[in-house]
């Protein structure tokens, strides 16, 4: 198979793979993609997983495809057709969890069918030793729908033989239980005696009297290893003798099934209970109620997701086991990088990534480039480490900085006050996040904390001078020092506390230690010298060394989850005075970029991180980057935002529903889902709401959203509590809200403000897409953002894309010559977005140096007082990059049409000496741009740049 591209990636495009986008659809829009102008497709997980995933990330084999999206045949014809159009391919790989549960992970199986015996045992994170003295040397299953005994006396537990493996097991709604091999011998002495009493199965004696004997006395843990091993050549051998005589014989089969449904009387039965009972308490694994994860779970999650368990890959032989397939396809030139998933989650993530790095040199003995991004993300404060040897983060850290440009910070306080007016909520952001943690380490992520305060709790007993502090304390104080994480997590080693890793440790101490009623407030500074592993940096510090650098890097790997729960995936959802800053990476405390420090971002990160990616709609984001684009006008228009929000909740006040403990949905939530509608409201509804089949597409769309967001918020509904009276009620007033079916007054009443809303986002839109492809890194393309994005969080945001509507737009672009006057005239169409990113992808391909290395200039504006117009230059030997970008346009014209030519008054642009002399090309626009004559600095005329075209990209060589 040939090479991919050779040259780092210069843009790439995200591909959401799944059994209804599979890699034969990829092959078919290869010719779209490279007529785009990118240079890589970056495709989400591949690997196989679970059956019907629509995302790819609950991988149960690293090292085949995913048979839901091709074969290997097909998968090298997509490879095949990339290289052919000179494409490359970037691969999302998940290294932190794995798929669990059911019956597809072989993994797993082995684990729960040999415990700590199984050569697989240390590839997941499981604490086999926990403080409950019933879990230890068992792994907890909680899949359970009920409490175990109830389960039991319902008989919903049912003995199977697989035949194709040769295991008995139990079965419970698609979950496989594998047995002991050394409980086999109980179960063949069961059918035994079936046998001896059915003249029709007596043929079947021999053989399981054989089989029964043959599993009698199997190695237990404590035996050699050697030992273990013959012991389980042993078994495998007798379950494959199994497994032939139940292929080979119907009768059998059947004969095996009855009695396994008869073992200790019918199933649910006291004799059956107490027998499968029994059975169940010799194995390896405990079954619970899933309920009972949050307290009890003794594996390490992806958050609080059971069925996704936590892998071990800072162990040199899991790293290779996980990675012998993309280590191959490195070493093949199949892929040309990879994007790390959830890299926060491992043990070592810089150990991980230098690992990872020499790996792909050694496969590839050298080679060409090979991109690596990490999901990170970033909190404002904070710098990835630059001993990583990787290119960057996935872009998360970039979205929010782009998009608090448009933010206006003049907005800030009139839009908290129409927020708290309207819902009543008073509280600060602060003291929500600060809610929403307590709730977390509360609840779902519970038991990972006490997993933490027995480790916390075993070092301190090791020493005379830290014994009193007691189990209760350490995990009192622990919960306080997580609550006051700023960021998401430390990166100490038991080599070292990097000098920002000890200024956030001890800072969360600090804050730990002073707003904290405690009556030993030492405690604190154990804590922190573990945290910074001062604690054992003495050779004779009579602490566990091993033990404290283990239990602090355990530490870091709770923090993560914890501030993705807490800040994400909840005080998102219960703080919502501005959506578009409840971003992945965001904070609403953050109330926009100025344009000095959007440089700034920029110039650092051309100095360290220059092939970062950049990215503004994910298939994680909260919200497509044209929502996020319109919603940041509401911070330009507050006063009118909370007009409007008042009108309309008057119209819409009949369709709440009255419950015990107040209407419903409540003014909060009422809030989130008026933003959603302001948002993402589609450009064909526009014009007229009056479509019912469109509209109600659209309600039930803004209704998934609403119903995640509430539980997401954890304060009426929650996944694991749901509310179904208030649920319901919700879903009643998104419905009668959007009906279309009969005249509807808030359709009257919204459209004008959304309209207006949308024009204005559509600036906002076109600027930050011109912005994104122009500014240091490489610039991502989330599938279908080609044109319009108003999706929601997911699933909305994994809808399937209409390429035949794409390549159409495409062809409609090029047959009109790429006239801009038509294009925004008949901008809802998104055909104006996609000219956007074609013209300035393919400049990129063009021109790859200037984009890749170029200097960064900020360029000064004059007569711009308001900050209304953001320009910088890029330079590379002898060519130049002017781009001109506006914001905050609302006030500018009657907002029925883009700000165009004398709209920007006498503002100018204030170029540099060298560039007197350019002649500039309008990449964007037809015609010639020249520098204006001055006698002092040379300027650009923004009236005469942005006289076509809402933004400008000019190229003068």
């Amino acid at each position: 198979m040939g090479k991919g591209a050779a040259d780092p990636p210069r843009a790439t495009y995200r591909l959401q793979f799944n059994k209804r986008f599979t890699f034969r659809d990829a092959t078919r829009i290869v010719p779209y993609l490279r007529d785009l102008g990118v240079s890589h497709v970056y495709a989400s997980p591949i690997l196989a997983a679970r059956a019907g995933s629509m995302h790819g990330y609950d991988i149960v084999d690293h090292n085949a495809l995913n048979p839901e999206l091709g074969s290997e045949a097909e998968f090298d014809a997509l490879v095949a057709a990339l290289h052919r159009h000179g494409l490359g391919l970037i691969l999302d790989f998940v290294p932190n969890h794995m798929g669990i549960g059911l019956a597809d992970n072989q993994i797993w199986l082995d684990i729960l069918e040999y415990g700590q015996t199984s050569p697989f045992a240390h590839y997941l994170d499981i604490e086999w030793q926990p403080a409950k003295r019933e879990m230890r040397n068992k792994v907890l299953v909680p899949i359970l729908g009920d409490h175990y005994g109830e389960i039991l006396r319902k008989g919903e537990l049912a003995l199977r033989l697989d035949t194709e493996s040769g295991r008995f097991g139990v079965d419970y709604h698609g979950h496989f239980l594998p047995l002991r091999p050394r409980s086999y011998a109980v179960l063949l002495q069961h059918l035994l005696s079936l046998a001896g009493n059915a003249e029709s199965c007596g043929r079947f004696r021999e053989p399981l009297d054989r089989l029964r004997a043959a599993y009698g006395s199997p190695p237990g843990r404590r035996a050699s290893l050697a030992v273990r091993r013959t012991g389980r050549d042993r078994a495998e051998a007798l379950k494959k003798e199994l497994a032939a005589l139940a292929r080979s014989s119907e009768s059998f089969r059947e004969f095996v099934a009855a009695g396994l449904r008869a073992y200790g009387g019918p199933p649910g039965s006291a004799g059956n209970c107490l027998l499968l009972h029994r059975m169940l308490e010799a194995q390896a694994y405990r079954l619970a109620y899933w309920r009972v994860a949050a307290h009890e779970i003794n594996y390490r999650r992806f958050f609080d997701i059971n069925d996704l368990a936590g892998i071990r890959v800072e162990l040199a032989d899991v790293f290779e086991a996980t990675h012998a397939r993309v280590l191959a396809w490195a070493r093949d030139g199949v892929i040309d990088g990879l994007r790390i998933d959830h890299i926060d989650g491992l043990y070592d993530p810089a150990g991980y990534c230098r690992r990872l790095r020499d790996r792909v040199r050694e496969e590839r003995q050298g080679g060409g480039p090979f991109y690596i991004i990490v999901e990170k993300i970033l909190a404002h404060h904070e710098r990835l480490p630059e001993d990583w040897p990787v290119s960057g983060t996935t872009g998360y850290d970039f979205l929010n900085q782009l998009n608090g440009l448009f933010v206006d910070p003049a907005g800030e306080r009139p839009l908290v006050r129409a927020y708290q007016r309207f819902t009543g909520e008073r509280a600060a952001f602060d003291e929500v996040l600060d809610r929403s943690k307590r709730r977390l380490m509360d609840h779902e992520l519970v038991s990972e904390l006490n997993v933490l305060a027995n480790a916390f709790d075993r070092i301190a007993e090791a020493n005379w001078s830290t014994r009193d502090y007691t189990r209760e304390a350490l995990l009192f104080a622990i919960r306080e020092v997580v609550a006051r994480f700023t960021v998401y997590r430390t990166y100490v080693t038991g080599r070292q506390c990097a000098a920002a890793d000890r200024r956030y440790i001890e800072w969360a101490v600090r804050q730990a230690k002073k707003q904290t009623v405690i009556p030993d407030p030492s405690i604190f500074d154990f804590i922190e010298g573990l945290l910074t592993g001062d604690l054992v940096r003495r050779s004779r510090s009579g602490f566990p060394r091993a033990a404290a650098v283990r239990a602090a890097m355990k530490f870091q790997q709770y923090t993560g989850p914890m501030m993705a729960k807490s800040l994400e995936d909840t005080s998102f959802y219960r703080y919502v005075p501005l959506l578009s800053l409840n971003e992945v990476g965001g904070d609403p405390r953050r109330f926009g970029t100025t344009p000095a420090a959007f440089d700034y971002m920029n110039q650092d990160r051309l100095r360290h991180w220059p092939a970062a990616m950049l990215a503004t709609s994910t298939h994680d984001t909260k919200r497509g980057e044209d929502v996020r684009a319109r919603l940041n006008v509401l911070s330009e228009l507050p006063r009118e935002w909370e007009a409007v929000l008042r009108h309309w909740a008057r119209l819409n006040k009949r369709h709440k529903t009255q419950l015990d403990d107040g209407e419903a949905p409540d003014r909060i939530d009422e809030y989130l889902v008026y933003q959603a509608m302001v948002g993402s409201w589609p450009m064909e509804l526009l014009d007229d709401a009056g479509d019912p089949g469109a509209m109600a597409r659209f309600a039930a769309r803004v209704e998934g959203y609403a119903m995640k967001a509430v539980r997401e918020a954890k304060r009426v509904s929650s996944w694991t509590n749901p509310n179904p009276d208030y649920e319901k009620a919700l879903g009643a007033f998104v419905a009668a809200s959007l009906d279309a079916g009969r005249p509807n007054p808030f359709f009257d009443a919204a459209l004008p403000f959304i309209r207006r809303i949308a024009r204005l986002g559509l600036i906002n839109s076109l600027a930050q897409l011109t912005l994104k492809l122009c500014v240091p890194g490489v610039p991502d393309t989330y599938q279908g953002a080609e044109l319009w994005d108003l999706s929601l969080v997911d699933p909305d945001n994994r809808r399937p894309v209409d390429y035949a509507l794409r390549r159409a737009a495409a062809g409609r672009i090029d047959d009109g010559g790429g006239r801009t006057e038509s294009m925004l005239q008949s901008w809802k169409t998104g055909e104006v977005k996609l000219h956007v990113l074609r013209s300035l992808l393919r400049a990129r391909r063009e021109n790859p140096m200037l984009f890749r290395q170029g200097s960064y200039v900020p360029l000064a504006v004059e007569e711009d007082a308001e900050g209304r117009v953001l320009a910088f230059a890029r330079v590379w030997e002898g060519t130049a990059l002017v781009v001109v970008a506006p914001r905050f346009v609302s006030s500018l014209g009657d907002g029925r049409a883009p700000p165009l030519g004398s709209a920007w008054g006498e503002r100018a642009v204030v170029v540099p000496d060298a560039l007197k002399q350019c002649r500039f090309r309008n990449l964007l626009a037809t015609g010639d741009i020249a520098v204006a004559p001055c006698s002092g600095q040379p300027r650009l005329r923004v009236a005469e740049v942005l006289a076509r075209f809402p933004t400008a990209v000019l190229l003068g060589r």
